[in-house]
């Protein structure tokens, strides 16, 4: 093993692992802050410390990289319902796996100097710039990656942000074709998400529209309201549409529903 200096190797995975987070949080829609992201990433910085110990054997290194990836989710995105806490992990992981050989090709092809890998982390002793030109070059790619290879499910997922008395929300909504739910009175149409999105506000009562609905696998009620402004996508649409809040209707990353003709518009 050649000289590794430890302030380089968790600067440069912390670089690499922030730029991993930020892709896992794009491919599955999960609306996490980016201080959360940041101290995910500096955890990983701390973990690329296994790059110090003895080589670890061929299955073992698979494990403890798989072991380190579920404490890094947990770490960035929080408590979670088991199945998408299991699919964060493997997405997580199966990026991770990418990335690693996109580095081991760039690695035996151009042979880099300052380059190694050790137990299945990657260190530069180069320059910032190199370093951040290498890494995003690998984003990119994976980016495109991710593109090309994805679902029906995730072209549907659109970033919503939602601006009230000063402060946004922002969270990902999935593209509802057969949203039919109205506002009864004026017909303008409902954005749906769950009262976690909006943290800790409390909608104004007096402003507060009884919404029916039918279309998310039951009935009930939900509390609507207009928002200061509404933006998808970076683009602002009419900001009287309500905004219905309700609780405990959807499950995984994806918090709301967004109906098409919104989309479309």
């Amino acid at each position: 093993m050649n000289s590794i200096y430890i302030d380089v190797l968790i600067t440069v995975n912390i670089f690499i692992d922030y730029f991993l987070l930020i892709l896992t949080k794009k491919i599955i829609g999960a609306n996490v802050k980016y201080l959360r992201i940041i101290i995910g990433s500096i955890a990983g910085g701390i973990i690329s410390l296994t790059a110090l110990l003895p080589v670890l054997p061929f299955g073992l290194n698979i494990l403890s990289d798989f072991i380190a990836t579920m404490l890094l989710i947990f770490i960035t995105f929080g408590k979670c319902e088991i199945k998408t806490y299991i699919k964060r992990v493997l997405v997580f992981f199966a990026l991770s796996f990418a990335f690693g050989g996109l580095m081991i090709f760039i690695y035996l092809s151009f042979k880099p100097k300052g380059m190694g890998i050790y137990n299945d982390v990657v260190y530069f002793d180069i320059s910032p710039i190199l370093l951040i030109i290498l890494t995003l070059v690998c984003y990119y790619i994976l980016l495109l990656v991710k593109k090309l290879t994805k679902t029906v499910y995730k072209s549907d997922v659109h970033n919503i942000e939602i601006k009230i008395n000063d402060k946004s929300y922002i969270f990902s909504a999935k593209l509802d074709t057969g949203c039919n739910v109205k506002e009864p009175f004026s017909g303008k149409s409902v954005i749906v998400a769950e009262k976690e999105v909006f943290e800790d506000f409390v909608p104004d009562k007096t402003k507060v529209r009884v919404i029916p609905f039918t279309s998310l696998g039951g009935s009930g009620i939900l509390q609507g309201f207009c928002a200061d402004s509404i933006i998808i996508d970076g683009k602002a649409v009419d900001n009287s549409v309500y905004i219905g809040i309700c609780e405990n209707i959807f499950k995984g990353d994806i918090k709301a529903i967004v109906p098409s003709e919104l989309i479309n518009n």
